[in-house]
């Protein structure tokens, strides 16, 4: 069974269709990239997943279990963490407290918030910055961060509900090129080391094809095609897309697209 199945997944707004009949599984320990051109109905599927949108039809299986129109909080607290285009932080708070906030909220003692929480698994929140390569920056405030950095406490705060899934939206938007396959190259190894499953969106092909295991690429909310980076590297439709002028896409060979991948 994949950790997380997508399947006949629609989302329409006032007639119209954002998303049609999208179906795609995910692998503990994969790195799956969901990537397409501007409107293509990428932030809307990511949002279904994430449940900050209720789709139209279909069904999203978190290990099974149905999660299609759940709270993003209740999704979050199944075991699916979230990035996003724009780093979240707490610029008034230090790194450790950020990530010792989103322990508190794990544990359900977010009420604790205007207590003493200093010492407040304390040890944990250092292990996740030391994962994610800032443990010497703990005492710093977010707010003097590089925004690379700030990339990396925002992971070690995705990480604090000890994920299944980990779903991020453009991580390497607004970084460096080193950084931006540095950071990637550490979520492949946290994906494998702590057999998680990783869905990204992502405008940058040299990460796309340099860290996804497969990828499955969307143009006016249909699957056009998936499978790994040669497959979508060599596949005439996807070319189309991304460097014609995409004027001959049909639905019909969309879908005849997505019968066959």
């Amino acid at each position: 069974m994949s950790l997380l199945s997508v399947a006949h997944l629609s989302k329409s707004f006032d007639g119209v269709q954002a998303i049609d009949d999208v179906s795609f599984d995910l692998e503990a320990g994969q790195l799956l990239a969901l990537i397409g051109p501007n409107g293509a109905g990428k932030s809307t599927c990511f949002n279904m997943i994430n449940g900050q949108l209720e789709p139209t039809a279909g069904e999203i299986r978190l290990d099974g279990h149905d999660i299609a129109g759940m709270r993003p909080r209740d999704i979050w607290r199944r075991g699916v963490g979230r990035t996003f285009q724009i780093a979240a932080t707490f610029n008034s708070m230090t790194v450790l407290e950020n990530v010792q906030m989103a322990l508190l909220s794990h544990d359900r003692r977010i009420y604790r918030l205007f207590s003493r929480v200093a010492s407040w698994k304390e040890d944990e929140a250092m292990a996740l910055l030391d994962l994610v390569g800032m443990a010497t920056h703990a005492r710093r405030s977010c707010a003097v961060l590089a925004y690379g950095d700030v990339k990396r406490v925002e992971l070690a705060i995705a990480l604090a509900n000890r994920p299944k899934l980990l779903l991020m939206d453009e991580p390497t938007a607004g970084m460096a090129p080193q950084e931006r396959n540095e950071l990637m190259a550490l979520t492949a190894r946290l994906a494998k080391e702590r057999n998680i499953g990783v869905l990204f969106t992502e405008h940058s092909m040299d990460v796309v094809f340099s860290h996804a295991d497969r990828l499955i690429v969307l143009a006016r909310g249909r699957l056009i095609a998936q499978g790994d980076a040669d497959t979508i590297r060599n596949d005439a439709r996807v070319r189309e897309v991304y460097l014609g002028t995409g004027a001959s896409f049909s639905p019909r060979a969309a879908l005849s697209a997505g019968a066959s991948s």
